[in-house]
């Protein structure tokens, strides 16, 4: 199963057995109501920050390498990344002993950039559309070994699946889950394990205005490519969704909240203000959606993906910045 694309949602057996494969590696992470009384509606916090790369990614990534057979692993592993998931399978390399490469964009977040390093994973930088070209094509000239695809692996999306399993056995009565979306592996493993658990939650992404596929297709009901522009928020957001993932989110998901690069910064301001939680840009998000009321009135989860924010940025939001000055100025 392992490097494989999903072609339906993921049963939740094999979100099961992902689940007991990554227990040594992944924490259950923490879920916490937001402080914020005049929020318009009852939101907890799933704090996927908190996993030891500080990311959700060691969810995926763990599953799709413990899956792997000897052979597969023979020349090491590699990868595609923004940042987290990068860090996520050297995480796993340097425990295993294998060697790791990963093809980031060039814009990266040198906060990111010397994560990987230091887990020992090589770092390669190219031009956002060469990048993006390796998630459709899995190739990358001069890469050997194992690639682990960010997000549009069975294997990974079970790894993600596992939040929805801990979310729905901690709070039974929730209405929403708002997802950050960038490829959709997060937002469609969770949704997979709440289909058969939750039936009734509305899982529902959340975009940021400066890459947003999803909701452009969802509008024009066909996947279709859009505008891309690099912002603080580099976790998510491409130019376009890749057709399986397209087949996936449209059947899984309710819909997408796309927020501005402006709204993500305030919640991150908020999420550090009210709960003293560092979140990065796609982790918020999500938390930016809800505030925006786009996740109803109900009782709400926000998946905080990751805490991996450069420092500088970090900085400059919470002294009332929107974030994006070095990519306006770049």
């Amino acid at each position: 199963m392992s490097g494989s694309a999903a072609p339906g949602p993921i049963p939740l057996d094999e979100i099961r057995a992902a689940q007991a494969r990554i227990a040594g590696a992944v924490i259950r992470t923490p879920l916490v109501p937001l402080r914020a009384d005049d929020a318009p509606a009852r939101i907890f916090l799933k704090l996927e920050s908190l996993q030891a790369i500080g990311s959700f990614k060691l969810r995926g990534a763990g599953n799709a390498i413990a899956m792997a057979a000897p052979d597969q692993l023979a020349h090491g592993v590699w990868t595609a990344s923004a940042g987290n998931m990068a860090q996520a399978v050297a995480w796993y390399a340097r425990a295993r002993g294998l060697s790791c490469s990963v093809v980031v964009p060039d814009h990266i977040p040198e906060t990111k950039a010397q994560a990987i390093r230091r887990l020992g994973g090589t770092v390669v930088k190219v031009p956002p559309a060469q990048w993006f070209e390796v998630f459709r094509t899995r190739r990358f000239e001069g890469m050997r070994g194992l690639f682990i695809h960010p997000f549009s692996d069975r294997a990974v999306m079970a790894g993600n699946g596992t939040i929805g399993i801990e979310v729905a056995e901690e709070l039974p009565g929730l209405d929403t889950v708002v997802v950050p979306f960038g490829g959709g592996g997060l937002a469609c493993g969770i949704a997979s394990a709440l289909r058969a658990l939750a039936p009734r939650v509305t899982v529902l992404a959340a975009e940021v205005a400066t890459a947003a596929p999803l909701a452009a297709s969802l509008a024009a009901g066909r996947p279709i490519e859009v505008e891309y522009a690099p912002s603080f928020v580099d976790g998510i957001g491409a130019p376009w969704i890749l057709p399986e993932m397209w087949a996936l989110a449209r059947a899984l998901l309710a819909g997408s909240a796309v927020v501005t690069v402006e709204q993500v910064a305030a919640a991150v301001r908020l999420l550090a203000e009210r709960n003293g939680i560092v979140a990065e840009g796609a982790g918020a998000a999500a938390v930016a959606a809800a505030l925006d009321g786009r996740a109803g009135t109900g009782t709400v989860v926000c998946i905080v993906s990751g805490a991996n924010i450069d420092p500088r940025i970090l900085a400059g939001i919470l002294e009332g910045g929107s974030g994006d000055r070095r990519f306006r100025e770049s």
